[in-house]
């Protein structure tokens, strides 16, 4: 017969894992970059704009350049946060690969 409290046990470890790496993940800030780093966007572990800083030398350019460079620096951000997230989820699995669309229950 299972030993069940070893199976109550590994799932409060685990519990306790994932609120660890939740707190973890939130204080992650990535940057996004783009037109050469004329565009920079920072985003915090939730995927919130946390700064922009556009160079003065891009203020120049017609507004439709800028909004995609806009757009460009914050899709690279949310990649490179998307990674870092992986990473972290990563190491508390100990480097067991989730399935594609997995959901943690947080």
């Amino acid at each position: 017969m299972t030993d069940f409290s070893k199976i109550i046990e590994q799932a409060k470890n685990l519990q306790s894992k994932m609120k660890e790496s939740q707190e973890k993940i939130k204080q992650i800030q990535v940057e996004g970059v783009s037109g050469g780093g004329a565009i920079k966007i920072i985003l915090n572990g939730d995927g919130e704009i946390v700064k922009i800083n556009i160079s003065p030398t891009i203020i120049k350019e017609d507004i439709s350049i800028i909004e995609d460079l806009i757009m460009a620096a914050h899709n690279n951000a949310k990649l490179t946060l998307k990674s870092k997230t992986s990473e972290e989820l990563s190491s508390m699995t100990g480097g067991v690969n989730l399935p594609e669309g997995f959901k943690w229950p947080f």
